[in-house]
Parts: structure tokens; sequence; C-alpha cells
């Protein structure tokens, strides 16, 4: 089974994220993986190299997870092979007064990526259903037309947004734009202990942030949002892979099995030549071919 079957959640079962897995057992030794992991660096780059010449389909990569969960590191390394030229990486913070100004997707559009490129939000518009669901005053700041009280930020608020979000990536798909959805699946225990490395380690303080703790007493707010969040959006075209995040190597071997494994089921390949544009080529060569004789019979000349 490949880790896009074996993590792959497109909605048809109940999710309980408190029984899904954030670690397994029997996991390759770090040598085997990075190994792995090396190959599908190589693998994705090549895979880059045709999306890009083709310029007909986009991937867009969506990582959600907990405070530490390593979503930056992921992204690091997984995507460390590829061409930057081709790549862009968004970072969704607090909205501005001017993105509050629009829809809340209105600012997530702007950095879909263009055809033959490759976009990757850390963090995305899922945080409109996860931050604004456990701080729903989060809401009445975006000044929206009929929402005046907390009361109404209630379960058929977010039932439309999830509508809004599933109907958003289909929209997506069906204009050539690979959507993949990772949440990085962390223990509370091991979020724990990830901060308390950053606190430890000198050269990790300027990781943690005060507000790591403050969120922290909301965890089982947000594994609740991210369970609903999950489950309402994750269809059979559009899935939500659920990897097992307490050892950051092994999900990073697993986001790049999947990364390459669903690029490879894009018709993806190298633009053919027209009819008429061999003969160029041909032409050309032949020219470049007769220069490199010249320059070689020159330099035999100014020998002597």
């Amino acid at each position: 089974m490949t880790s896009a079957e074996k993590y792959c959640y497109s909605g048809k079962k109940e999710l309980k994220l408190d029984r899904t897995a954030t670690a397994i057992k029997n996991s390759p030794v770090k040598e085997e993986i990075k190994q792995q992991l090396a190959k599908n660096i190589k693998k994705l780059a090549d895979l880059q190299g045709m999306l890009y010449a083709q310029n007909r389909y986009g991937v867009l990569l969506v990582f959600q997870a907990m405070d530490a969960a390593g979503k930056d590191s992921m992204i690091r390394h997984v995507m460390s092979g590829i061409n930057p030229q081709g790549c862009e990486v968004t970072s969704f913070k607090q909205p501005s007064s001017l993105e509050l100004d629009h829809d809340y997707l209105w600012r997530i559009h702007q950095h879909v990526p263009a055809k033959g490129n490759i976009g990757i939000f850390n963090r995305s518009y899922y945080e409109d259903v996860l931050v604004s669901r456990v701080h729903p005053e989060l809401i009445l700041n975006s000044h929206l037309a009929g929402i005046t009280s907390l009361d109404q930020v209630n379960e058929q608020f977010f039932a439309k947004r999830f509508e809004d979000i599933t109907y958003f990536e289909k929209y997506l798909a069906r204009n050539g734009i690979l959507v993949l959805k990772f949440f990085l699946h962390m223990s509370k225990e091991e979020q724990r202990l990830r901060f308390l490395r950053r606190i430890e380690l000198p050269s990790h303080n300027w990781k943690f942030s005060e507000a790591d703790i403050k969120e922290r007493k909301y965890w089982d707010d947000y594994q609740r949002a991210y369970e609903a969040a999950i489950a309402k959006t994750a269809t059979k075209e559009n899935p939500w892979y659920l990897i097992p995040s307490d050892d950051k190597w092994y999900s990073r071997m697993c986001v790049s099995d999947i990364i390459v494994e669903r690029m490879k089921q894009l018709p993806l390949h190298y633009p053919e030549m027209p009819d008429g544009k061999q003969a160029e080529l041909e032409q050309a060569l032949s020219i470049l071919k007769k220069e490199k004789k010249i320059i070689k019979m020159k330099k035999t000349v100014d020998f002597y």
C-alpha cells in the first residue's frame, strides 16, 4: 500500500482524530527514510521540469497543522530540489485591513499557482474555519454582512464556509490545479517536547512565542475544529492526507511519496515539436557545429 492510499481521507468514513495515529510502529530506520526522501526529491525535480515546460497544469500544496508540527521544515526538506523560479511559498498571517475589506478567499486566490507552477500554502484558507472557530470573535472583526453577534457565528455559518471551500477546490481542479492537502497530525505530548526544545536550546529560542502556550490551552478545541474542517471538505477528487507527524523524518518521506505519486498521475510530458520545427532545429545544429570547426581552426592558426 502506498502512502497516498494509506493516509488518504476522502470523507467516506467518520473521522476521529483522537483515534488517528500520530506515530507508527516499525517505522523504517532514519537512513532508509533519508534515502527514499532523496529519491523523491530527484523525481519531484524531474516532474516539475515537465510541469513548467508543458504549462498546462499547476500544483497547490496545502499544509495545515498545530504549532510545532514541522510545516516549515517539511517544506524546506521536501521541496529542496525544485527550481525556485517555478514555485511560490505563501504563509497566511492575520488578515490586513485591505484583506478584511474583501471576501475571505480574495487574498487566497491571488496566490493560487499559475499554470506550470507549484504553489505552497503554509497555513491557508482553512484558518478561516479553524482559528475563527476556536476564537469566533475574529469573525466579528471581519465586518461581514448580517453578522453582528457571536451567536450568529454558529454551525450553520461554518457549514456554509465548508461549502465555499469545497466548491473553491473543485473550481481549481476543473482549471487544472492539482490540490494536495496535508494535515500533519501530531500528539499533544510531542508538541510539549518540541516547545521545551525551543526554550532549552538557545539556537531555537527565536521559534518560541508566548502565543504558543496560550493557544495550547485550546488544544481540544482545535482538534474538534480540525476534525470538522477535514471531514466536511474531504472529497474523492480533493481528499486530505492525514500524516503521522510525531516523527518528522517519517512524515517528510510520506509527504514526498504522495506528491510524487499524485503528480505522476497528471499527463505531464515535455512539449512535442510541431511540424517544421524539427527542420529548424537541424539547421541550427548544423550552424553551431560549423561555428565550432571555425573556432577550432582559428585557435590552431593563432597558436602558430
